[in-house]
């Protein structure tokens, strides 16, 4: 027995059919390393540019005003809280189609490509109708009427006349990182980010005569240009791929089997992301207490701390594929192998990235403002969570390995603990019970990372054994 199982949505009926020439299924064999090198770099770079995307807008909005930039960091969590599904279809389209693939059930991983965009299609005109009409009231949780929440309810209006750019690109990403192609929307990340650089400035300022000078709105125009941009891109390299070929129109009408399948593999992990932005969510509803020195102090920090993050999103990002592969293929000790891989590369990476923010973090944050209180918040956040930089690999390592098991509901039950329950708790008892003001707050987000780790290892290990035979503690000779 080799443990291999039918890819959700196969038919019992279906011969195994060659995956065809290129990037498919040849993460089944060769050096791991030599895979995490050739995909976590692309992906890295992709992310640099993507945060430093993000960064950029920061900056804009802090020339504004500090309103500005207040409004931008909450108004962006809940944007991403909204287009969740994005991310889930991502890595729905990167477990199943890698699983078929591993598999060598090519057919089926075209046809699940192609539901694929369907589902992001028609998901995203959903997303926008709705995010458009409760914004305000979403808004109004986390922040005080004035002018950093009407700043922020007029950008994410705007903003979500574009979900489906996100939406779409996302599961189009998904589909090729599938196949091992990391390196499309690292380059479309890079143009966006460069054309976001030019269009900022051109939209809040104007050309007198030419263009209309925007302010604060002309930085979500600015990002709903760029990112329409890498739509366009990733979606012709989707289609100009391997697994594209023999593609027909059939195939694009909607399948409800198919369908399901992607909601099914979606859903836990998109749970998974809006649990995520929830931890931003109740920061921000205990921030606010604190004023909007607090909360662009915060914002400006946690783009700094994403940075630092990057080579760790890099490394796991590039594991979920290469164990979904193997899983399929029934090579659970290469599964194993690049868990472990992953796991050492990326610890060691992240007490670099602390090291970094001790000598360097205050200085980084006096970029972005003037403003001496919010410095002083933005410091104190990187220098409590900078000791928890290993503990976030770990946990982002695990989540992509329960993606690979196509087990993700896991990954949301944890979440849904460490970012949602486990925050407010300890949040709350930091601040009311220890007295600690905003460093309670602090103290909330590390303790539930820190107790999030423990039970994920619990969790992942139990079901390894279940899966392949034990993951991280028990070594399991190849069935």
């Amino acid at each position: 027995m080799n443990g291999k199982k039918l890819t959700p949505g196969n038919r019992a009926t279906d011969e195994p059919k060659p995956v065809p020439k290129g990037d498919c299924g040849k993460l089944t064999s060769g050096s791991i390393p030599q895979h995490f090198r050739s995909m976590a770099v692309p992906i890295a770079i992709g992310m640099v540019f993507s945060t430093l995307y993000a960064v950029i807008d920061t900056f804009y909005a802090g020339l504004i005003s500090t309103d500005a930039q207040a409004g931008l960091v909450i108004a962006s969590q809940v944007f991403m809280l909204l287009i969740a599904l994005g991310f889930g279809l991502s890595t729905a389209m990167g477990a199943l189609i890698g699983n078929a693939l591993g598999e060598k059930m090519s057919t089926d991983a075209r046809q699940l490509a192609c539901q694929g965009i369907v589902f992001g299609m028609g998901t995203s005109i959903i997303i926008s109708a709705v995010g458009y009409f409760y914004s305000a009231d979403i808004l109004s949780v986390i922040s005080k009427p004035g002018a950093y929440q009407d700043a922020a309810i007029d950008y994410l209006q705007l903003l979500l006349l574009g979900a489906i750019a996100f939406l779409l690109a996302f599961g189009a990403n998904g589909i090729l990182q599938a196949q091992g192609n990391m390196k499309a929307m690292q380059r479309a990340q890079v143009w966006a980010f460069f054309a976001n650089l030019g269009l900022n400035p051109l939209f809040i300022f104007g050309i007198p005569n030419i263009v209309p000078a925007m302010g604060f709105t002309g930085i979500a125009v600015s990002t709903l240009v760029s990112q329409s941009g890498v739509l366009v891109y990733v979606l012709y390299r989707v289609f100009k791929s391997d697994l594209m070929i023999g593609a027909t129109r059939a195939l694009f009408l909607p399948k409800f089997k198919d369908n399901m399948t992607i909601l099914t593999q979606a859903l836990p992990s998109s749970f998974s992301i809006i649990v995520m932005m929830l931890a931003g969510i109740v920061v921000q509803f205990f921030l606010k207490e604190f004023g909007a020195n607090a909360v662009a102090g915060f914002g400006v920090a946690l783009r700094l701390e994403q940075l630092l993050l990057l080579p760790a999103f890099g490394l796991t990002g590039s594991l979920l594929p290469i164990a979904a592969q193997n899983f399929g293929a029934g090579n659970y000790d290469r599964v194993r192998e690049a868990t472990r891989y992953c796991l050492k590369v990326g610890c060691v990476l992240m007490v670099g990235a602390m090291v970094i923010i001790w000598l360097v973090g205050g200085g980084a944050i006096s970029l972005f403002t003037s403003d001496p209180e919010v410095i002083r918040y933005g410091i104190g956040y990187l220098r409590v969570d900078s000791i928890i930089l290993p503990v976030y690999v770990a946990l982002f390592t695990i989540n992509s390995v329960f993606q690979a098991f196509k087990k993700p509901i896991w990954s949301v039950w944890i979440g849904i603990y460490r970012q949602g329950i486990g925050v407010a708790l300890f949040s709350y008892i930091g601040i009311v019970y220890l007295q600690l003001g905003v460093f309670g707050i602090w103290f909330g987000i590390v303790t539930s990372v820190i107790t999030g780790l423990i039970l994920s290892l619990f969790l992942v290990e139990r079901i390894a054994r279940k899966e392949i035979g034990g993951l991280l503690f028990t070594k399991h000779k190849q069935s």
